[in-house]
């Protein structure tokens, strides 16, 4: 009898030693899992926002003008992105319509037209409506100017509103429909009782998202606009570099912050209640029908081809036509087809200590962009493995790797100046911004692949005496290569194009192309306008060669051709 007991005893005791002990070596393991994206984090993010913060409650930031000035930024803000908004809703909704209730021919080829310029970078887009215009128009008001940062918002965004709703109406039984339509109601009513109904949640969860967009705009809005349209994002930035003011630009971060964690919080609430309802999808998409229907059809592919199409096309052509003289020319001009624009990249006519040829902008934005690939899988990579199958530790620590998400580009760039001063010298400060822009979205594209690896599969390869190594070598990165490429594409993609943080952190020797096109167009004459251009037209051209590179392997991987 005793003997038994001790047997008992005994091995409740080594059960328990097994229990903490795994429990113990889970703990650390989940701590080393955590430690280099928080450490990342706790330097380089929430450093910067705290000495922003610090310096925003600063009593030279509270003065009466500087109240003014918040109130008067923060309101036009707001205006520009509820225009944004609803003109974005008034071409968005009908061709959300439009690809999820009809069959035509080009239906993808469209579908991806409309996508594109939300991959491309700011500069190339507002490049793009720039190009639209001479270089040496002349406005006697701000109208025109403003009309084409609402364009060029409606361009960039639409695909939001074609996604989110056509996805939510693709969903839709269309049983509803003909129950309602048997009962004798009309489209209107069709629309107003049973469609629109089931829509809200994604209707307001894509205009939450765009309008989100919207009001951290930075480039467009710069570029196009100039300094006459002082946005928050647009002041930040004058009073860091042309009106300096540090006080009142931590103050304008921190109110810029405030909105859009809020608005934030309320998109993830929505999507969530998108998602909830989602539901199989139904075919009910079929080609156009009644004479109505074909002349809805064929008005709106015409519109969508010519407004996405034509800012893409007129960049190339306008980097090879001349239409103005060169600033400080003389007699006669030779208008037309040119190739002087892209020529004169390579040629340093002003004898600037700056100059830098596009070849070595070009192999700048490739290096920061390699390296944000490199650092954002890094970091990504143990954050989505500990995220896969969260503690209470991930769920603390879930929306703190998040917030860089509530912060805007030029909102980092500020915490750098204001955290590291002198050391913002290395040109490996930009890169490391693009970091954080990138990171959450590397950790949110891998964490569902790291979710969905079986772990039988895991268990079997050890049992058949594969190490931790091999185990995750012939396991985990087969099914992990295509959402490992997927982040690698995203995270160099937005290096690429970066342009609010690089905007204020880049040494003038180091320019990435981005930068080089602002630096064109910021100067007047055509030749500037004509290089600006054709720089546009090649970060275009290396955008798209690099998106198409990265899918090619994608798709070798996983053995389709």
């Amino acid at each position: 009898m005793n003997s038994e007991r001790k047997n008992f005893f005994q091995n409740v005791y080594t059960s328990i030693r097994v229990y903490l002990s795994t429990l113990f070596h889970s703990s650390i393991s989940r701590i080393l899992l955590w430690f280099a994206p928080i450490l990342f984090l706790l330097v380089f993010f929430f450093q910067p926002l705290a000495r922003i913060i610090t310096l925003a409650f600063d009593s030279s930031a509270f003065t009466q003008k500087n109240f003014d000035i918040i109130l008067s930024v923060a309101g036009f803000t707001f205006y520009q992105a509820i225009l944004s908004t609803v003109l974005t809703f008034v071409l968005g909704l009908p061709s959300a319509v439009l690809f999820s209730r009809f069959n035509f021919r080009g239906k993808s080829l469209l579908r991806a037209l409309t996508a594109v310029p939300f991959m491309l970078p700011t500069v190339v887009v507002a490049a793009a409506f720039n190009s639209l215009i001479p270089s040496q128009t002349s406005y006697t008001s701000d109208t025109f100017p403003f009309i084409l940062i609402l364009t060029a918002h409606v361009f960039y965004n639409t695909t939001i509103v074609i996604r989110i709703v056509g996805n939510a109406l693709s969903r839709l039984d269309p049983k509803l429909e003909a129950a309602a339509r048997s009962l004798g109601a009309d489209s209107f009513h069709v629309w107003k009782n049973i469609t629109l109904p089931l829509l809200r949640p994604s209707l307001l969860a894509a205009a939450l998202l765009v309008f989100m967009f919207d009001f951290t705009s930075f480039g467009v809005i710069l570029l196009l606009g100039g300094s006459n349209f002082s946005t928050l994002e647009v002041e930040i930035y004058l009073r860091v570099l042309k009106l300096p003011n540090l006080p009142l630009a931590a103050l304008l971060s921190i109110v810029q912050l405030i909105f859009t964690l809020i608005f934030s919080i309320l998109y993830t609430r929505t999507i969530n209640q998108v998602t909830t309802q989602t539901a199989p999808r139904f075919s009910a998409s079929r080609p156009p029908k009644t004479i109505r229907e074909r002349i809805f059809v064929f008005t709106f592919y015409l519109l969508l081809v010519t407004f996405f199409a034509l800012p893409l096309i007129s960049l190339p052509i306008r980097s090879l036509t001349r239409l103005e003289a060169d600033r400080g020319q003389r007699g006669e001009v030779q208008y037309g087809f040119t190739t002087d624009y892209y020529k004169e990249l390579f040629i340093n006519r002003r004898g600037s200590l700056f100059y830098v040829p596009p070849i070595q902008a070009a192999a700048n934005s490739l290096g920061y962009a390699s390296f944000t690939v490199f650092l954002s899988l890094a970091l990504g990579y143990p954050a989505a493995y500990a995220l896969a199958k969260p503690t209470r530790l991930e769920k603390f620590l879930d929306p703190l790797i998040m917030l860089p998400l509530g912060s805007s580009a030029v909102m980092l760039g500020l915490g750098f100046i204001i955290s590291f001063g002198r050391s913002l010298a290395s040109p490996w400060f930009v890169p490391i911004a693009h970091t954080l822009v990138a990171l959450p979205f590397v950790i949110r594209t891998l964490q569902p692949a790291l979710a969905s690896i079986p772990e039988r599969l895991r268990q079997a390869a050890s049992t058949l005496g594969a190490s931790p190594f091999r185990v995750w070598q012939t396991v985990d990165f087969p099914i992990l290569s295509r959402a490992t490429l997927s982040a690698a594409t995203f995270a160099f993609t937005v290096s690429l194009g970066e342009f609010g943080a690089t905007l204020l952190l880049t040494r003038p020797e180091y320019p990435t192309i981005p930068i080089a096109i602002q630096r064109f167009l910021s100067q007047p004459g055509g030749l500037n306008f004509g290089q600006a251009m054709a720089m546009a037209t090649l970060l275009m051209l290396l955008t798209t060669l690099a998106i198409l590179a990265i899918e090619k392997l994608r798709l070798s991987d996983s053995g389709e051709f």
